[in-house]
C-alpha cells in the first residue's frame, strides 16, 4: 500500500491553529505518510509537526449552516500524550478531507509502515542501543556463580513466542526440563529469574499454571521451583489475581499452584484485577485525562473525581504489593515467584517496582534503561497492541481490546518514587515523560511491535533506530540528570498512604497550566547546597570547640591556659 492512496488531500491554507495558552496561528497545513505539518510564516516562522502515530481521537464539528450552505468546522485532534489540537477549516468539503486523510493515516496497523522504518538519526550513532543490555551483560555476576545459567531452549521462539531468545534459569535444570514446564504455563511462560537480591534471595516470575478443573500436575515446573528453596525454608508464590479470577481461569484451564505439589512454597494471593484487564486499566486512566482536563469545578470536586477513575488507587496498590514481596526478599530472604494470568502485564510491572526498591542501579539512567529492557522489552509485554490507542481511545472502536496504559501505570509509580525520594535518582522527571511520548509515538523503534521475535522478524534491530541511542548521546543525557542526586546505596521503602499519592502535573497537566519544575529544582539544589555548607561549618565548629576542650581539660584536669 502506498501512502499516496490514503492521503486525499495533502496541501490547505487559511487552516486556524488553536491551542491552550497559545496564540492563534494562521497557516498552511501539508499532510505527508507520517506528519501533519502546519506552518505560518505572517509572524515569524512558527511551525507545528505532529506524528499520525500520535493522534488518538479525531472528533469533527461543524458550523451551523448559514442560508442552507454548509460553513466548514473544526476538528479536534487529542492525543496520545495529552495534547488537543483544534484546527479551523473554512470549507466543509476540505474540512472532511483533512479528517478522513487523518484518520486514514493515523489509524494504520503494519507496523512496516511506521516512522522509525522511514527515519535517520542525522548524527554518528555512538552506540548502539539495540545491544546495549544483553542478558549475559546484566546477570554477569550471578552467572559467574554455580547456580545459575543462560538458556537458549527459545532460540526460534518455539518454546514461548513472548520470550526472547535467552533465560536464566538454574544451573542444574536441563532444557528439556524447561520445555516440558513451558506447556504447563499460560503462553509457555515457564518460571524465570528476574532479579537475584545482594543476601541471594531471589525474584521468579512466569505465567498461570495450566492446572484446569481436572487439577493437572506438572513435575519438571516444580523441579525448577524447588531448586530455587534451601533445605528447611519455604519459597513465596504471590499470585496477583483474586480469588474469583483464578476460579474463573480454572474453569478455563488455568489456575493456581496447588498446595499440596508445591509444599516447599507458601502461596498467597494479591489481587491486581485491574491491571490486568486491559479494558478496566484504559477506562481509568481516560477517567483519570478527562478529570484532569475539567479544572475549572471546585477543588473538592476535583479531587474527589482524579479519586473516583480508579487511577490513584492502581498506583498505591501497585506500590503496595511491590514492598510487600520486596520484604519477602529483603527481611526474610525468601525466594518469590510472581505471576497472575499471562504474565504480561501486573507480574512484569511489579517486578520492575520490587527492582527499584531493592536494588540502587535501577535508580540510574541507564539503570533504568536496563530494567525497561529486561522487563519489559525481552520479557514480552506487548508495547505495540498495549499502547495502540491512548487516554482518548476508550471509546473508540477501531482500537484493539488489548489497549492498556500498563507502562505509562509503571512510569507514575516511579513518578511516585521521585515524589518522595527526590535525591535517590539520577534521573529526572522528564525522563519518564520522553519514555511516556516514545513509548507511544515516536521516530525510534524500540517500543514498536508486541515482542522480541515479532521485533527481529520485522528488522527493528537492523532498519531502526533505539532510542537509547539518541537518550545516551552526551548533549541529550545530561538534560535528564537530577541535580539534586546523591546516590542511596540501600532500599527505599515508598509511603502507599492515601495522602502520599500525588498527581503527575508535569505530565498529566503540563498542557493546561504552567509548570515551574526546573525552578524548584533549583530552589531544591539551593537549599540542598546551603545545607552542605551549614554542616561543614558545624564540623569545623566542634572540631574547634573539641581542640579547646582536650587543650583545657588534656589529663582530666583544668590546665593554666596562657592566654596573652
Amino acid at each position: 500500500m502506498e501512502f499516496i492512496e490514503l492521503i486525499l488531500i495533502n496541501k490547505l491554507d487559511g487552516v486556524i491553529l488553536k491551542y491552550p495558552h497559545h496564540e492563534n496561528v494562521d497557516g498552511t497545513v501539508c499532510i505527508t505518510g507520517h506528519h501533519l505539518i502546519l506552518s505560518s510564516r505572517k509572524e515569524g516562522v512558527r511551525e507545528l509537526w505532529l506524528l499520525h502515530k500520535n493522534i488518538d481521537s479525531i472528533e469533527k464539528k461543524e458550523n451551523k449552516p448559514s442560508s442552507g450552505v454548509m460553513q466548514g468546522g473544526s476538528l479536534f485532534l487529542k492525543c496520545k500524550d495529552l495534547r488537543i489540537f483544534q484546527l479551523d477549516i473554512a470549507a466543509s468539503n476540505e474540512l472532511n478531507l483533512v479528517a478522513q486523510t487523518l484518520e486514514n493515516l493515523s489509524n494504520l496497523q503494519d507496523p512496516g509502515l511506521f516512522y522509525p522504518f522511514f527515519y535517520r538519526h542525522m548524527h554518528p550513532i555512538m552506540e548502539n542501543g539495540y545491544s546495549l543490555y544483553s542478558l549475559e551483560g546484566e546477570f554477569t555476576k550471578i552467572l559467574a556463580t554455580e547456580e545459575w545459567r543462560v538458556s537458549r531452549c527459545n532460540q526460534n521462539y518455539t518454546v514461548c513466542p513472548g520470550y526472547g531468545k535467552s533465560v536464566v534459569v538454574p544451573k542444574c535444570i536441563d532444557d528439556d526440563t524447561l520445555i516440558a514446564a513451558a506447556t504447563f504455563r499460560q503462553g509457555g511462560r515457564f518460571p524465570v529469574l528476574s532479579y537475584r537480591h545482594n543476601n541471594g534471595a531471589v525474584l521468579l516470575r512466569a505465567g498461570q499454571p495450566l492446572y484446569g478443573p481436572k487439577h493437572r500436575r506438572c513435575r519438571p515446573d516444580e523441579a525448577i521451583l524447588n531448586t530455587v528453596v534451601a533445605v528447611g525454608t519455604k519459597g513465596v508464590i504471590y499470585d496477583l489475581r483474586s480469588s474469583n479470577s483464578i476460579s474463573q481461569q480454572q474453569n478455563k484451564g488455568g489456575g493456581t499452584e496447588s498446595n499440596a505439589n508445591y509444599s516447599q512454597w507458601k502461596i498467597y494471593n494479591r489481587s491486581m484485577d485491574e491491571v490486568d484487564n486491559q479494558q478496566q486499566l484504559l477506562d481509568s486512566f481516560s477517567k483519570l485525562i478527562e478529570a484532569c482536563n475539567d479544572r475549572e469545578i471546585s477543588s473538592d470536586k476535583w479531587v474527589s473525581k482524579l479519586e473516583s477513575s480508579g487511577w490513584p488507587e492502581s498506583v498505591r496498590n501497585s506500590l503496595h504489593t511491590a514492598c510487600i514481596i520486596a520484604q519477602h526478599i529483603h527481611q526474610k530472604a525468601e525466594p518469590v515467584l510472581i505471576h497472575g494470568t499471562r504474565g504480561e502485564d501486573a507480574t512484569l510491572l511489579v517486578c520492575s517496582l520490587v527492582q527499584i526498591i531493592l536494588n540502587p542501579d535501577c535508580r540510574t539512567i541507564r539503570g533504568l534503561q536496563a530494567l525497561i529492557e529486561r522487563e519489559w522489552l525481552q520479557a514480552g509485554h506487548p508495547f505495540g497492541s498495549r499502547l495502540r490507542g491512548g487516554a482518548y481511545s476508550s471509546h473508540q472502536s477501531h482500537h484493539s481490546s488489548r489497549t492498556a496504559p500498563t507502562f505509562p501505570l509503571f512510569l507514575d509509580c516511579v513518578r511516585q518514587f521521585l515524589e518522595q525520594f527526590p535525591c535517590s535518582f539520577e534521573y529526572r522527571q522528564s525522563f519518564l515523560i520522553t519514555l511516556f511520548e516514545h513509548s507511544y509515538a515516536s521516530q525510534f523503534g524500540t517500543f514498536l511491535c508486541d515482542n522480541e521475535q515479532e521485533r527481529e522478524s520485522r528488522g527493528v534491530y537492523t532498519q531502526t533506530t533505539s532510542v537509547w541511542s539518541w537518550v545516551n548521546q552526551p548533549d541529550e543525557l545530561t538534560t535528564y540528570i537530577n541535580p539534586l542526586y546523591d546516590p542511596t546505596p540501600t532500599v527505599i521503602w515508598p509511603s502507599v498512604a492515601p495522602m502520599s499519592y500525588v498527581i503527575w502535573e508535569e505530565l498529566y497537566l503540563r498542557w493546561l497550566i504552567e509548570q515551574h519544575t526546573e525552578e524548584r529544582e533549583e530552589q531544591y539544589r539551593a537549599i540542598r547546597t546551603r545545607e552542605q555548607q551549614l554542616r561543614s561549618q558545624a564540623q569545623v565548629l566542634r572540631r574547634e570547640l573539641f581542640d579547646i576542650a582536650h587543650q583545657y581539660y588534656g589529663d582530666g584536669k583544668p590546665q593554666v591556659i596562657n592566654d596573652k
